[in-house]
Formats: structure tokens, C-alpha cells, sequence
């Protein structure tokens, strides 16, 4: 069993929470670094979350947009940034500032009926998600080493569980961040195939349009590919838990003297970690450009077929990255996957949430991880299309993007939530940007299905 904080009651004020003395300064240090350690010590939420976004139905999106299209479409990673730069920022300013994830805050101050339907279009995204996920994971073992799909796929799953569920806090966020690295393997591949880096500059810089379904079609998934639901729940609750498991943080509203060094530490860390997923989306939309793409293979539907057609075109060990880049990522994403699920399900209904509680203090929130990615997995042995799940799960997410999107605008404007940290102007601004233009996106993605 693992060492965490106990866990905090609901009805003591921030600032008294029992936490074990010893395990929360590893706690603090493992996510407070002291100065000279680097910024890689310090990075820790968005740098996860940035990451996650990379999941394997993700490395599929951007790989379709490479195979169909070229580098045409580069600009799109470009534009995406400060779109996503400013709503994970506000998501991170929610928790932080409140001390209580996204749906712990729609409970207290919303109708309950649009807490309800927002959580429960997320668990369903997710959990289709989750089983893409792992099916893409086991997929790539198997064109990696061989052996059947469906014991991958269990064990993947469990180890997942497992590891989330019984692995100190410390240790796991640790785990995590380290993780992220693993998708260097797709800035890898592309420094082993030929890229006119001309052109890539050309089309990163200067956007190109069609009106053609297929391209409009294309621009909307990456756009819901990038900036999704289940990362603004992670976020959001990730810096909340900090207010539980380090004794010197507490939620900005007990403490407002903390708030220019964690606001400062806040965007930082999303700008960092935003800056690298989408650095990362760019170099597999490259890849698949100058490989697949430039050889006439256009259609490509899940990462696993991206993987496999690598092989012929660009060889073995170009391949072999792309194929570890799906496991690497997957392990990173299906824990955030399962546990947004969690996080929101529980703040929802009130349970004890948080990665830092013990299993036998947050037994439901635990639970609920261990359920989502196990009846995810599930989808993989009842003969459910991959190709049309994902389609589902990014409508689902789109679905309730736009009104989250729009609570939360409100929400981070709201005295009676944030206090005196409402959001400045310019965050403000951008942030309505983003949820403009996803509502633009979906509106777009039902007129062309």
C-alpha cells in the first residue's frame, strides 16, 4: 500500500489539513523544486496535460492530416497554441485559485443538471477514448514484437490501474513527467527522413484553405484532437491537489499572498507544456507528410496503420520509433484519461477525490479509475469499429466542449468563485477566442457529417 497525505475533510479550512509531515515535503520538493534544478523539475500539470494531448487517437488525427494532406496543414499546430495556451491557463487558474477542480465548482455554483450532462458526456468520451487508446497501444506491441492483441490490451489496462491506484503521489507525478519524453521519439523520425524545411516553414506560417469536406473535416478533428474536455479537468484538478498534498500551498483565496508566485508558475508551466505538445503534433504531421504522404499513401485511420506503413517507406527503425511513441504516450494518456474520469465523476457527486488520498480514503474515486479503463478496454473484444468509436468519442467531446468551455469562461470571471483573481483582460479575450472557435468547429463538423 502506498504512503499519501490523509486525507483532508471536506469541512476543515485549507490552511489545517492534517498531512504527513515527511511525505509532504517530498511532495513539495517533488513538485516545488528548489532553484538550480532546472526547469524540467518544476514543470508538472501542464506539462502532463500537454502531453497526454499527444495520445494515440491523437497521434492518428495528425497522422491522417500529414498522409492526406501534406504539410498544408501545419498552420493549424500554430494557430492551436495560444488557443490552448489561454483556456488551460484558466483551467489551472480555476483549480488553483478555488482550491477545487472544474466540476467541484459547477456543484457548488451551477444548476446540477448541467453539471450532470457535461460530466456524463465526458466519462462517455473518455472511456471510448480510453478503449482506442489501448487497442492502438497493443497494436503497436504486436507490429513491434508480435503475440495477440488481446492480451496486450488486459495488461495494459491493468498495469495502468495499478500503477496509478498504488504508486505514491511523489512517485507518480514523477512517473508521469518523465513520460512525457517518450515523444522525442517523433521529433526522432523526423530527423531520420528527408523534410524541405522551406516548405514546412511556408505552411506553417502562411494558412492555406479548401473548402473541400474532406480538408474542413480534417481542420475540425485536429482542432478537437488538440483542445479537449478531459484536459481541462486534469489541469484544473491537478493544481487543486497541490493545495491538499503540499503544506505550503493553499487555494489562493485562503492565501492571496501566494498568488504571484503561483500564477507566475502556472503559466510557465502551460506555455511550456503546451509549446511542446503541440511542437509535437507539428513534427507528426511533418513525418507523415514526408513519408506517407510524398509515397501516395493518403488514408490512414488509426496510429497503428500509421506505424505499419512507415516500415516500407521509411524503414525499420523509423517504424520502430513511431510504433514506441504509441506505447510511450498511451501509458501517459490512458492515467489521465481515467483519471479526469474520476476527478469529475467525484467532484460531482462529492466524493474524497485526489491522487494523494489513500485507496481505503477514496474508495469510489479509485474505483471509477479502475472501472472507465477496464470497461475501455472492453471495447476492444466486442467487436466495436475503432475508426467509428473515435468518430463518436470526437463528437461527444465537441458536444461538450463548447458549454464547458463557455461555464468556464463565466466561472473565471465570477467574484463568488474566483475572488479578487478574476481573469485579466487579455486571458480573458483569448480565452473567449478559443471557445469561439471551437463553437465555430463543431457547428462546422455537424454541417459536414
Amino acid at each position: 500500500m502506498r504512503e499519501r497525505p490523509d486525507a483532508p475533510s471536506d469541512h476543515q479550512p485549507p490552511r489545517h489539513r492534517p498531512v504527513r509531515h515527511a511525505l509532504a515535503t517530498r511532495i513539495h520538493a517533488a513538485r516545488h523544486p528548489a532553484p538550480g534544478k532546472g526547469f524540467w523539475a518544476a514543470l508538472g500539470p501542464g506539462l502532463i496535460t500537454g502531453a497526454s494531448d499527444d495520445d494515440p487517437s491523437g497521434i492518428a488525427t495528425y497522422s491522417q492530416a500529414g498522409a492526406a494532406f501534406g504539410y498544408a496543414l501545419c498552420w493549424v499546430m500554430l494557430f492551436c497554441y495560444p488557443l490552448m495556451c489561454a483556456i488551460q491557463e484558466i483551467s489551472a487558474r480555476i483549480g488553483r485559485v478555488s482550491g477545487t477542480g472544474i466540476a467541484g465548482n459547477i456543484r457548488e455554483h451551477y444548476p446540477r443538471g448541467l453539471l450532470y450532462f457535461i460530466v456524463g458526456l465526458l466519462m462517455m468520451a473518455n472511456i471510448i477514448n480510453l478503449g482506442a487508446d489501448l487497442g492502438a497501444m497493443a497494436d503497436a506491441v504486436r507490429l513491434l514484437i508480435g503475440g495477440p492483441t488481446w492480451l496486450y490490451v488486459p495488461g495494459f489496462a491493468i498495469g495502468c490501474v495499478v500503477l496509478e491506484v498504488f504508486s505514491s503521489y511523489a512517485r507518480y507525478v514523477h512517473i508521469l513527467k518523465w513520460t512525457c519524453a517518450v515523444l522525442f521519439a517523433y521529433v526522432a523520425v523526423v530527423l531520420v527522413v528527408q523534410v524541405p524545411w522551406g516548405v514546412v516553414a511556408y505552411h506553417t506560417l502562411v494558412p492555406s484553405f479548401s473548402l473541400s469536406t474532406e480538408y474542413v473535416t480534417t481542420v475540425v478533428a485536429v482542432l478537437g484532437t488538440t483542445i479537449t474536455p478531459y484536459c481541462f479537468f486534469w489541469q484544473s484538478s491537478s493544481e487543486a491537489e497541490d493545495t491538499r498534498t503540499d503544506p505550503k500551498a493553499q487555494s489562493l483565496i485562503a492565501a492571496p499572498r501566494q498568488a504571484p508566485a503561483a500564477m507566475q508558475r502556472i503559466r510557465f508551466d502551460t506555455y511550456l507544456g503546451m509549446g511542446y505538445s503541440n511542437l509535437i503534433s507539428l513534427f507528426i504531421i511533418i513525418a507523415t507528410a514526408a513519408t506517407l504522404h510524398a509515397h501516395g499513401v493518403t488514408d490512414i485511420q488509426t496510429s497503428a496503420q500509421a506505424a505499419e506503413a512507415l516500415r516500407p517507406i521509411a524503414g525499420v527503425f523509423t517504424f520502430a520509433l513511431f510504433a514506441i511513441g504509441i506505447v510511450g504516450i498511451g501509458l501517459l494518456a490512458v492515467p489521465v484519461l481515467a483519471g479526469s474520469c474520476a476527478y469529475a465523476l467525484g467532484e460531482a457527486l462529492g466524493w474524497p477525490t485526489g491522487l494523494g488520498r489513500l485507496p481505503q480514503d477514496a474508495r469510489a474515486f479509485y474505483a471509477t479509475i479502475a472501472v472507465s479503463t477496464l470497461i475501455g478496454s472492453g471495447f476492444n473484444f466486442v467487436g466495436i469499429d475503432p475508426i467509428k468509436a473515435l468518430f463518436w468519442s470526437a463528437v461527444l467531446n465537441g458536444v461538450v466542449a463548447v458549454p464547458l468551455m463557455v461555464v468556464m469562461m463565466v466561472m473565471a470571471m465570477a467574484p463568488k468563485v474566483m475572488g479578487a483573481f478574476v481573469l485579466p483582460r487579455p486571458l480573458w479575450a483569448m480565452g473567449w477566442l478559443c471557445t469561439t472557435t471551437m463553437a465555430a468547429a463543431v457547428v462546422i463538423m455537424f454541417v459536414t457529417w
